[in-house]
């Protein structure tokens, strides 16, 4: 908005005030005493820009953008603590803590026989990457088997400046009222793990209301987070009851997305020195980049998945020379809809 109000051109415009009798140059008593003034002038101009972008939702950077945000009572999600499966071979305590690859896990709840839900104690991703045998942090006596083997809920990182933009917008546009979609929508997204969310009237008969949900990795959600988000919108022990947040006379069913396989094959061209078996992680890795971008949009309906999208990700791979063909499920592109998310199946790559 202000592009023009450069120093240079500040300090023209007020030496432009000034008679042509008076000495103007570089080093001249009024260019010394105009100069110094000006550059303060390009400054506030400047900032002014700034606040200018800052006052909007759409230019604001992450500390005013969460300013903006907290208007409709909406804050960034924190960074998650994510819950595994831990098995032993006997009963523990509740709160006894144990560590793998430098990283604490505590019993938190007893979900089984001898089978406990155990929390990461550092926050986000990190927890969901270590599966595998526990050590006691403080000897157990009789203690023979320690082993988490499953993510429950995935943790999660704080969540990310564009996606708490989106979220702001998104709350604008679809506004919700009296347990309407929208609201079903907003409710489940406030349970820790759920990343995403469809709602679906009149399931199976009237007041029957069902809820979808992808975690916050775009995968089904697991047993324990349909659960919590069950518990909190209409408790089991007296659905339909108005007892959680869903009105009275609605019954919520709660089902986790199903992955809906994508099988692709390419063939492919490669340069002097490189092999099928050195490229394909890299291919692996560009298409897997792609459908996770794709299902960031699945809580909006359909979702499609195209061919040429993943050939022009593909033909930036260094080794690549040119790509002959590219195919998904036999085809040009694959339409998913309902609760099924995508999820890479078989990759062919010759």
């Amino acid at each position: 908005m202000f592009e023009d109000m450069t120093y240079e051109n500040i300090l023209k415009r007020v030496l432009d005030t000034v008679g042509s009798d008076v000495d103007k140059r570089q080093g001249s008593v009024i260019y010394d005493a105009v100069a110094p003034a000006c550059a303060e002038l390009a400054q506030l101009y400047i900032a002014l820009d700034n606040t200018i972008d800052a006052a909007f939702a759409d230019t604001a950077p992450r500390e005013y953008l969460i300013l903006r945000a907290r208007e409709r009572g909406i804050e960034p999600y924190p960074a998650t603590y994510s819950l595994c499966r831990g098995e032993f071979n006997m009963d523990i305590p509740i709160g006894t803590k144990f560590s793998i690859d430098k990283i604490n896990f505590t019993a938190e709840r007893k979900i089984g026989d001898h089978i406990y839900e155990m929390r990461c104690e550092t926050a986000g991703e990190e927890g969901n990457r270590h599966l595998g045998k526990l050590i006691a942090v403080d000897y157990i006596d009789g203690l023979t088997t320690a082993v988490l083997t499953e993510v429950l809920v995935a943790g999660t990182e704080e969540e990310k400046t564009e996606a708490l933009r989106q979220r702001y917008f998104e709350s604008i546009r679809n506004a919700g009222f009296n347990g309407n979609k929208a609201d079903y929508i907003k409710w489940a997204k406030t349970v820790e793990g759920v990343g995403q969310a469809k709602a679906e009237r009149a399931y199976n008969g009237g007041g029957n209301v069902r809820l979808i949900i992808a975690d916050k990795n775009n995968e089904p959600a697991s047993a324990l987070l349909l659960a919590d988000v069950k518990e909190m919108l209409d408790p089991k022990a007296q659905e339909g009851l108005g007892a959680g947040i869903a009105p009275i006379g609605h019954r919520v069913i709660v089902e986790a997305a199903v992955k809906y396989p994508i099988n692709i094959s390419v063939s492919l061209t490669l340069k002097s020195g490189y092999t099928v078996s050195g490229i394909k992680p890299s291919v692996k890795k560009k298409i897997e980049e792609y459908i996770k971008e794709v299902n960031n949009s699945w809580e909006q309906g359909d979702i499609v998945i195209y061919s040429a999208q993943i050939l022009v990700r593909l033909i930036d791979i260094s080794g690549i020379d040119n790509i002959t063909s590219v195919k998904i499920n036999n085809g040009s592109y694959v339409k998913i809809s309902g609760s099924n998310i995508a999820s890479l199946g078989t990759l062919e790559v010759s």
